[in-house]
């Protein structure tokens, strides 16, 4: 699997369709260790698949407090939780 910055935004059309979900856990398993709360990821326009599939992965996340549309149509913008503070 190749190496990716970690920054506030993933953009999934440089990955193949069958790397998604374990790119979508790393990235919000590695986002939550840098401390980031908000994060947005790109899956596209396209007939919706890969919205439905992240949307997926986020839902059975324990990274993931909540998400929603993002700036536009083609993202998903993600609250992350606040592990092991406190």
């Amino acid at each position: 699997m190749k190496e990716i910055e970690i920054t506030d935004v993933l953009d999934l059309h440089t990955f193949h369709p069958g790397d998604v979900k374990p790119v979508v856990e790393e990235y919000l398993f590695q986002c939550t260790q840098k401390g980031f709360r908000f994060v947005r990821i790109i899956h596209g326009k396209g007939v919706g698949i890969q919205k439905e599939i992240v949307r997926a992965i986020l839902s059975g996340s324990e990274y993931v407090e909540s998400f929603e549309d993002g700036p536009d149509w083609g993202s998903t913008a993600v609250k992350l939780k606040l592990l092991g503070r406190g």
